[in-house]
């Protein structure tokens, strides 16, 4: 647990730090009593075929000096003179060491690796020489360029959802911001515990906290589509917690995205696709080109346009009936009595209307998104270099809320929308990140200064709207605020490789030191006036008091969406500093030990550490034993210590104005709720990875987290668990002018345990390439019995954390998933086939709705794809081209049918098919 202890240095300080050792590496960096040097250059193609290698990597061994060959094959690179080592790498290839021994020229001939295990990763260790094969946890390396060519998804998150059985993301609907920025979880935990790198550099997450009881609920991630697909090269998922690498929020793991570095060469694609709906229609463009910088730099532009219009998988004509009032309203009803409805659809005929212009749309928002990402090196004098990249990111979004029907009158004008309107949340998010550092050697240690930024901004605008409020005077759309969030880090980082040190006592030593400073800033930005104010609500004199008294009787502020109030505004700062020593010792070659320690500093609440330790024992050179025990944590986000709201949302079965508070607000504090503190996590791993043929591999580790304290965000006090208000909270939260409130909270211990399988065949015959791969996850999420409550709210146990938000956690993502994919190719032609089995899932729709199993269901993709010539490619495929949905939703779930699918598993789209043409530049 974090001591009440705090650092003190501002931000002013923490840039004058960062400015200072820039300047005095950038010195010694360049110094000229470094050794002497000699460029290299060279030719790296396949044994089997003589055909070049583009992207392949050359590595000086012992250090991160680097590059990558053109689309011919070539490379130069600048080595130290002498007895220097190249590690060469590709995906598919096994990997080579090369001696130079004073050569200026080489010849590289790569053979067929039976699986993506040979190339050097960023992930999971800091030696620069360590590889998927022999690495003491499990990483997966997935080569997006392949998948580029033939996968039917065409975001980030799908792409890994349909490829990496732990990892899950399931778009979402009606459900404000997080339709806009989807949720992802790997092994089952929350989104806000697995780290992101771009390059092996953190991320900074989305301004946005998801609120409206989705799976993440309370949970604050990072928004992975905001990267185009096009300027990744592969990422790697470190399946194992790794906060004592690499800091807070590694508690299920680490997704790092290493970025195109490609030079005299380009490419680009154009995919259009739709549902077998007619809806959901997708326009992707891509293009991506890397320019050589003197004779080892590069800059690699990648630029992306996506547009997916929106789907529609409403239960339709159950909501509607018609009054045959003096006022010839509509009603609300459950309208699966046919009697009931007898004479409606003649009614409506009368007025020119039929039951579709009452309908709700639920369904995917619509998205359109562009951004442009870099990547760039400059080699600097003796072998120093300065590396840059980054990107911006602009998405629209408009999704729907809940419909207001003619009768609602509290929150509809009539005069305005006769027969009833559908609110529709408009979000703006930009999103920006720029990297930049220096490394290069100094005195045998490879040294990397950098700084780090992003920021994300989320604004929301409410379209096809009214404040009630204001009569026929209303506008029908609002800005209704919204909310950023900024980071800025600075590291420093120290490694060197000694092989065979100690006169050759073990095989190789592995040293790593560096130090860390991050400066983090939330804001939440107040809407207009309109989007948030009841105009009725105004002072009179009353018994000789002047009070509030609302005299029109109607809603306020923008519905569906009531916008940020003055009062919600924030602005607040954290900064922490953390040190860490790493350590890799392989003592034989089959025999490899690595620890690691990492110390963290917060401003707001202290420090913390954590340590882990990772063995890997390789019995023969088929097999091999691996696994990892370490300690971990995650501090509270600002968003959770700050966000606040009132909202209008579904609330035990009905619309309720929702306050989120804050966690140091005076209502929390007179309720009871704590002070947020750090979700503490003990992670355990073990398996074993076999080549059991020399075809045919096989990799299973089973793992063990147990998260401590872990924050959530509860039900809404202020009803009892059936919906009936509970006076004494009602009366309270009025005074701040909500009917019930919602509270950030570390209310349980969870543990998650399950086993990860990968297997892959690898079959040649003449020109005919097969790859079989099968992978497969089995999770257990359990919430412990203890719930950490406090004292003053026992008795409210199903509001602090009821049934429907232990199903969010326990039962909404699939207990097992397992993906089996087929890859074919002859010459020109190459073909996939991949079917994804998402285990069952259960949703609880407590205390009105009823728990409700999903059956496990079998998703197939099928691709085609065609080289019309060295340039030029066509792909044609569908994914879920079997029309598969989950199953449809009990009654009392479904809002009166309104929601027919739940978001769960592949989500309730059904098929859809997809055209790609790409072109190399």
């Amino acid at each position: 647990m974090m001591k009440n202890t705090s650092i003190s240095i501002g931000s002013s300080r923490g840039l004058a730090f960062a400015v200072l050792l820039t300047f005095l590496l950038s010195a010694g960096l360049t110094a000229p009593a470094m050794a002497q040097e000699q460029s290299i250059t060279g030719v790296i193609t396949s044994a089997e075929d003589n055909s070049p290698l583009p992207g392949a990597n050359i590595v000086v061994k012992g250090t991160n000096r680097g590059t990558s060959t053109a689309p011919d094959g070539t490379f130069t690179l600048t080595v130290p003179s002498g007895r220097t080592t190249l590690v060469i790498s590709y995906i598919g290839f096994k990997q080579q060491e090369v001696e130079l021994d004073g050569r200026e020229s080489l010849n590289i001939a790569m053979a067929v690796n039976i699986e993506e295990m040979g190339v050097v990763t960023v992930v999971g260790s800091r030696n620069a020489n360590r590889t998927v094969l022999n690495t003491p946890v499990p990483v997966d390396i997935l080569d997006v360029r392949a998948l580029q060519q033939l996968a039917p998804q065409v975001d980030v998150n799908q792409i890994l959802t349909y490829v990496a059985p732990s990892f899950n993301s399931t778009r979402q609907s009606s459900a404000d911001g997080t339709e806009h920025i989807d949720p992802a979880s790997l092994r089952g935990l929350g989104p806000d515990q697995v780290l992101v790198l771009i390059n092996g550099k953190r991320r900074h997450n989305t301004s946005l906290v998801n609120n409206q009881q989705t799976v993440g609920n309370g949970s604050v991630g990072t928004d992975l589509n905001a990267i185009p697909t096009f300027a990744i090269e592969r990422i790697e998922v470190l399946r194992d917690g790794a906060s004592a690498q690499y800091g807070s929020d590694a508690i299920a793991g680490v997704i790092n995205i290493v970025l195109k570095s490609n030079v005299d060469q380009g490419a680009s694609s154009l995919t259009a696709g739709t549902s077998t709906e007619g809806d959901g229609e997708t326009v992707q463009y891509n293009a991506n080109y890397g320019f050589r910088i003197g004779k080892s730099g590069f800059f690699n532009i990648t630029g992306e346009y996506l547009q997916r219009q929106r789907t529609n998988r409403t239960q339709n004509h159950n909501l509607v009936i018609f009054d045959q009032s003096e006022f010839g309203n509509f009603f609300a009803y459950d309208f699966s009595n046919d009697n009931a409805r007898a004479i409606d659809d003649q009614i409506l005929a009368e007025r020119g209307l039929s039951r579709d212009d009452f309908d709700f749309r639920v369904g995917d928002a619509r998205i359109e998104n562009g951004g442009v990402f870099f990547n760039a090196m400059l080699p600097l004098n003796n072998g120093a270099e300065i590396y840059g990249f980054g990107g911006l990111s602009y998405r629209e979004g408009r999704g729907a809320g809940f419909r207001r029907l003619p009768s609602d009158l509290g929150s509809n004008v009539a005069s305005i929308f006769p027969n009833g309107f559908q609110p529709e949340t408009q979000s703006n998010i930009l999103d920006k990140s720029i990297v930049v550092g220096l490394r290069g050697n100094l005195k045998g240690w490879d040294v990397d200064l950098s700084n780090t930024f992003g920021s994300n901004r989320f604004d929301f605008t409410v379209n096809n709207t009214v404040n009630p409020s204001l009569a026929d005077q209303s506008p029908t759309s609002f800005e209704a605020g919204g909310h950023e969030f900024s980071q800025n880090t600075t590291n420093l980082d120290f490694t060197r490789y000694y092989n065979k040190p100690f006169d050759g006592a073990i095989s190789g030593l592995n040293i790593a030191v560096g130090a860390e400073f991050r400066l983090d800033q939330y804001q939440i930005h107040a809407g207009e006036e309109g989007s948030y104010r009841n105009f009725g609500i105004v002072d009179q004199i009353v018994d000789g008091e002047v009070v509030k008294v609302d005299v029109l009787g109607v809603g306020g502020g923008a519905q569906s969406f009531p916008g940020f109030r003055p009062e919600n505004e924030v602005d607040r700062f954290r900064n922490n500093v953390a040190g860490y020593a790493d350590v890799e010792v392989d003592f034989t070659d089959k025999f490899l030990l690595a620890g690691a320690v990492r110390l963290e500093d917060y401003s707001d609440f202290g420090e913390t550490i954590n340590g882990k330790l990772a063995a890997r024992v390789s019995p023969s050179n088929r097999f091999a034993l691996r696994g990892a025990v370490s300690s971990g944590f995650r501090a509270p986000s600002l968003h959770q210590s700050f966000f606040n709201t009132v909202t209008v949302d579904i609330v035990d079965g009905r619309l309720v104005d929702t306050g989120v508070f804050r966690n140091d607000s005076r209502l929390a504090q007179f309720i009871g709720i704590p002070k947020l503190k750090e979700e503490t996590s003990v992670s355990v791993s073990a398996g074993f990875t076999a080549n059991l043929l020399d075809n045919l591999t096989l990799s299973v580790d089973g793992y063990l987290v147990n998260v401590d304290d872990r924050i959530v965000l509860t039900g809404a006090f202020g009803n009892d668990p059936f919906g009936d208000p509970v006076p004494e909270l009602v009366a309270l939260f009025q005074q701040v002018g909500a009917t019930s409130g919602r509270f950030f909270t570390n209310a349980v211990d969870t543990e998650t345990k399950g086993l990860d399988i990968v297997a892959t065949y690898d079959l040649r015959s003449g020109q005919n390439k097969f790859r079989f791969s099968l992978a497969a996850n089995f999770n257990d999420n359990e919430v412990q019995d203890k719930l950490n409550i406090p004292a003053a709210l026992v008795g409210q146990e199903d509001i602090y954390f009821g049934p429907q938000e232990r199903s969010l956690i326990e039962t909404n993502n699939p207990d097992t998933k397992v993906n089996f994919t087929a890859d074919y190719s002859l010459k020109k032609f190459s073909a996939l086939v991949r079917n994804v089995y998402f285990g069952e899932v259960t949703r609880d729709g407590f205390p009105f709705g009823i728990s409700q199993k999903h059956d496990a269901k079998i998703v197939t993709d099928v691709s085609l794809s065609y080289d019309l010539s060295s340039n030029l490619s066509v792909t044609v495929g569908g994914n879920n081209v079997f029309d598969v949905l989950p199953d449809e939703q009990a009654f009392e779930n479904s809002f009166f049918g309104v929601f027919k699918y739940a978001p769960v598993q592949q989500g309730y789209n059904g098929s859809y098919f997809f055209g790609r043409l790409a072109v190399k530049l």
